[in-house]
């Protein structure tokens, strides 16, 4: 979709270039708020710290803080002078599921400001910054949990191989919500406002688990009955991680803060949470993930002009660092060396490839490229 397929008022002569440049511009962008500020905060997590780790992840969020201002002014611009465009992206059976990325990127920022910001802005700004953002996240999370779907079983024409990752970025911003929300426990006196920010994390962590695997299910189909498909659409296929490793966080944190939270004996028994869920799921991700890399290195090797870049890359980042930080919550609990030495592997491959998609966008964004047309509907335009 184009500005010049969309009967709009001319603007004015000084924005011009400003104002056609973001008549595309749609909620995808915020995936690169989540994969930016994901680098971050899995360096947070780390079993290993070597020394200016931390100091790293504080400017890497400064950039991400910055970025997500950028990218919220951009969308409202957008909305603004292309509300027609805009209004088509909801009504997209691709972009349309996209509208998941605004709440993980306000989530990603405000777990940022407790996990790494605090000697940057003071404990009470970075307490105050995180719980703001991670409310107004789960509001936006929640609502988009319902929305979409409600508007994909009702207005969306669904072909029978159109699954992909997109169709759960909707609904895993309540399981980053069961993540990040215990990192506000301890700023919570003992009562009933813990018992309820744990149990409402509980709740949210069933909402999007069930969803994510009945999602995944239909993905898994797909692949068997209709294939890969088009190269462009193979790194949709890492979302996927996304629910598996924020899920694994997610079991994490839940368990560590339940004995602090919930009545004994649910603190003591959600407190094994960590290992009994943690590591079967743990299982199951790395399998996915070896599936991803193997199609991804099979669609880059078979494709005449390699894996073309659309903003579709981003999914190689904040999925990964999911499964960076539910690696490394597993290593604190259980000590195992080999989960140490995966957490700081996966963290390796997260950095490297956040700096190649961070290259090709602001490329991108140079050449005009990615803010001619959509970046999202040439990627999956065979399974949609």
């Amino acid at each position: 979709m184009t500005s010049t397929t969309i009967a709009e008022p001319a603007p004015a002569a000084p924005s011009l270039g400003t104002r056609r440049s973001l008549a595309a511009f749609g909620p995808n962008w915020f995936a690169s708020v989540m994969g930016t500020g994901i680098v971050a905060n899995a360096a947070a997590t780390l079993p290993v710290q070597p020394p200016g780790l931390l100091d790293a992840a504080r400017a890497v969020w400064v950039l991400d803080a910055a970025l997500l201002l950028v990218v919220v002014v951009a969308t409202g611009v957008h909305w603004l002078h292309h509300p027609v465009a805009a209004r088509r992206h909801l009504d997209d059976p691709t972009m349309a599921h996209f509208y998941g990325a605004p709440a993980m990127a306000l989530l990603t920022v405000g777990a940022g400001a407790l996990l790494v910001g605090q000697p940057l802005i003071g404990t009470g700004p970075a307490v105050a910054l995180g719980a703001v953002l991670w409310i107004a996240g789960t509001l936006l999370g929640l609502a988009t949990a319902v929305a979409v779907p409600y508007r994909a079983f009702t207005t969306h024409r669904v072909g029978a191989d159109a699954a992909f990752g997109g169709w759960l970025m909707p609904v895993v911003p309540p399981m980053v919500s069961a993540a990040t929300g215990p990192l506000l426990i301890a700023h919570l006196p003992a009562g009933d406002l813990r018992l309820t920010l744990h149990l409402a994390c509980l709740m949210m962590f069933g909402l999007t688990l069930v969803v994510s695997l009945m999602i995944i299910t239909l993905i898994w189909g797909r692949l068997m009955h209709h294939q890969v498909g088009a190269a462009a659409a193979v790194p949709t296929l890492w979302i996927v991680l996304g629910p598996l490793g924020q899920s694994i966080t997610a079991s994490h944190t839940l368990a560590a803060t339940a004995p602090a939270s919930l009545p004994a004996p649910y603190g003591d028994a959600v407190a094994t949470l960590d290992v009994l869920y943690g590591a079967p799921m743990w299982g199951f991700a790395l399998l996915w993930a070896s599936l991803a890399l193997a199609l991804t290195v099979r669609a880059a090797r078979t494709t005449p002009a390699g894996l073309p870049f659309t903003l579709t890359w981003w999914s190689f980042t904040f999925p990964v660092g999911t499964l960076v930080t539910g690696t490394s919550g597993l290593a604190a609990a259980t000590g195992a060396p080999f989960l140490v030495v995966a957490a700081v592997a996966l963290y390796v491959a997260l950095v490297a490839a956040w700096l190649l998609v961070a290259t090709r966008t602001l490329r991108g964004v140079r050449t005009g490229h990615l803010l001619r047309g959509s970046a999202v509907r040439p990627a999956v335009a065979s399974v949609a």
